[in-house]
């Protein structure tokens, strides 16, 4: 936080959370779906530092979907952190003197620790008894539904699976535990999950889903990718006119298929590159370069944004896996050289991306490579590197995520919308 007083130290702890993790103490843990607090969905990634037979107590008593930090001795504005478990982590949430739950960094107190409550939606099963948590998962403190609507990808195995991702291994292992977890989720069951949110969340928490799941390289169900992820949207937007925002990740589709994806209702479009460098995009992607290649893939984002309009086209990188091991950047300067070039190159454009910070899952090869994941020192630059080029270029905070600014911001997988201004009037 000296070193770059620019950063919001909320955005600073956030950070250094998400990528190296947090334990829990058991007093912690969230008491399944039968508890008072709404317990971790695993809605598409394990990100968890462990596989969930190496996680002891919080694999049978799951952790909380997010946690939420407050005050402590630096006076930290209400900053909403995913949970990613890590029994070895320095940071622990565990009670104080006094009994109430706070953040620990080897032994001192950070914060104060707050949980989320048990969305009443998630008390309320589906006719055939499946709950609302394995169909229709919220996620950042219940403002986004996130709907994996397809549990594994197309790309498997060594030679075609992203390098760090973790989707197929969730999978089985959630099967291999005996959990719940729909591979094809049918449209008639997410309908009847979000009728029953939209029934009980009154508040209107809820203001945006996201369709999302496994890349598709040939079918599901006799469809293509645009024709799968659409139905549902066009079921969401049949059944719920305007009731959401609808968003949906997928590959960078042909202009064609983009077109089917708006025509549907959807109305962000995230199609995500991963990481800028060509060299380790082919490395980390072997299965996006070998159908699509890097090239086609930023040809087909800029095309989308003639279908959606550049501000609602917003792809993700991951970001930290550029000094990955043994293929990664050996500096900072040099990581966030080249992910500035990246951001430069959409930006101009019009078009912003967004980031989720790497999660080193340990069945990936970069995360066993790299178990500690990425420097913090790259992570608070690149907030640096990103804030800047949005200025650069007049852009504000991407639309979907919620408010921007410190204390404000619900977007819980990277810090970026802590780390932005507010917008105007708000």
């Amino acid at each position: 936080m000296e070193r770059f007083p620019g950063i919001p130290p909320e955005a600073v702890f956030k950070e250094d959370l998400l990528r190296g993790g947090v334990a829990f103490d058991p007093s912690a843990l969230s008491g399944n779906e039968g508890g008072e607090v709404k317990p971790k969905s695993y809605f598409i990634f394990s990100f968890d530092h462990r596989t969930l037979p190496e996680l002891g107590e919080a694999a049978l008593n799951r952790p909380p979907e997010e946690i939420v930090l407050t005050g402590g001795p630096y006076g930290l504005r209400r900053t909403v952190v995913s949970v990613r478990v890590n029994p070895s982590s320095p940071y622990r949430v565990a009670p104080d003197g006094e009994g109430a739950l706070a953040l620990f960094l080897d032994g001192v107190r950070i914060a104060d620790v707050g949980l989320p409550p048990m969305p009443e939606y998630y008390r309320h099963p589906l006719t055939n008894g499946k709950s609302v948590m394995e169909v229709a998962p919220t996620i950042q403190w219940g403002y986004l539904i996130y709907l994996t609507v397809f549990r594994v990808c197309q790309y498997f195995g060594a030679k075609e699976e992203c390098q760090y991702c973790d989707i197929n291994h969730n999978w089985r292992q959630h099967k291999a535990a005996g959990r719940p977890y729909t591979g094809v989720k049918p449209v008639d069951e997410v309908l009847e999950a979000l009728e029953i949110i939209d029934r009980h969340d009154t508040d209107r928490t809820s203001t945006a889903y996201t369709l999302t799941g496994g890349a598709v390289t040939s079918q599901v169900g006799g469809k293509d990718e645009a024709d799968f992820y659409g139905q549902y949207a066009r079921a969401i937007e049949e059944r719920f006119p305007g009731r959401w925002i609808g968003k949906v990740v997928a590959q960078a589709l042909p202009k064609e298929d983009v077109q089917r994806f708006h025509d549907y209702g959807i109305r962000i479009y995230h199609p995500n590159y991963e990481v800028w460098d060509r060299r380790l995009f082919e490395l980390y992607c072997p299965g996006k370069e070998r159908y699509i290649g890097r090239d086609e893939w930023h040809r087909r984002i800029l095309d989308s944004a003639e279908v959606f309009g550049p501000r609602n086209v917003i792809p993700n990188f991951v970001a930290g896996v550029e000094m990955a091991r043994p293929s990664g950047f050996l500096t900072v300067d040099e990581a966030i050289a080249s992910t500035r070039e990246g951001l430069r190159f959409f930006m101009s454009r019009g078009i912003t991306p967004r980031f989720t910070t790497w999660c080193p899952e340990p069945t990936t090869p970069l995360g066993r490579e790299n178990p500690d994941g990425a420097p913090l020192e790259y992570h608070l630059r690149l907030l640096e590197a990103y804030t800047a080029t949005l200025e650069e270029y007049g852009l504000t905070a991407p639309p979907g995520y919620g408010p921007a600014g410190p204390g404000r911001a619900v977007f819980s997988v990277s810090s970026f919308m802590d780390a932005l201004p507010p917008a105007p009037g708000e």
